[in-house]
């Protein structure tokens, strides 16, 4: 496990904000009992916090068959939908749900070629709200496999997300299980597949990037 390493200016950031409200607690008449305390508390805020950048070391095997979860998290919906963005047609859905206790890293599905990509300013509903797809601010990335596959991965932030990162652009040779990209304190992402895929997942199950498969071709 490590930290990830676009993260280290914002730990900094917070852990010099922390430092200095503690010597202000210093200065400030108060019990030694208490600044104790409130010490400890934003010891282990920090700490909280450091979690969240966390990118665990996981046993992936690639299979140009499967298409693997993209993120940790909790299947929200399965579901026909009408893709408007790139497909322009009715496809099946998944939304994978990220709370703040999960991994916020976000991984490849599968390899291919990566054929569209945009960044939508918009919204901060909830992440589960059945809007947040449309109207929140999100990233679309497309990617082709080598069997003329299409896949759309959607980042979506949430009420406390506030910054997606994507680290993919269009042209690029992506291979499955590498880093798509990092959703700040938790959000949503939806993955939109062909119906020719079958499903291995169900509603309200679990799921980890790059370890569940969320169905095979």
């Amino acid at each position: 496990m490590h930290i990830y390493k676009k993260a280290y200016p914002i730990l900094l950031l917070i852990g010099a904000m922390l430092f200095f409200i503690n010597i202000v607690f210093l200065l400030v008449q108060m019990h030694f009992a208490i600044r104790i305390i409130l010490a400890f508390f934003s010891l282990l805020l920090y700490a909280f916090i450091i979690t969240f950048f966390r990118v665990p070391s996981r046993n992936f095997k690639a299979d140009e068959r499967l298409v693997y979860s993209p993120a940790d998290g909790k299947i929200l919906a399965i579901e026909e939908v009408f893709e408007d963005e790139y497909f322009k047609r009715n496809c099946r859905k998944f939304s994978i749900f990220m709370s703040i206790f999960n991994v916020h890293q976000n991984c490849i599905p599968v390899s291919g070629k990566v054929v569209y990509s945009k960044h939508h300013p918009g919204k901060y509903l909830v992440a589960w709200h059945p809007k947040s797809s449309l109207k929140n601010e999100r990233h679309t990335v497309v990617i082709e496999t080598s069997g003329r596959q299409q896949i759309v991965i959607r980042q979506i932030a949430g009420i406390v997300a506030r910054r997606i990162i994507c680290n993919v652009k269009v042209g690029d040779e992506v291979k499955q299980g590498g880093e798509l990209g990092f959703i700040m304190f938790g959000s949503r992402v939806d993955v939109f597949i062909p119906f020719n895929l079958k499903i291995l997942v169900k509603l309200n199950e679990k799921v980890k990037s790059n370890i569940t498969v969320l169905g095979h071709f």
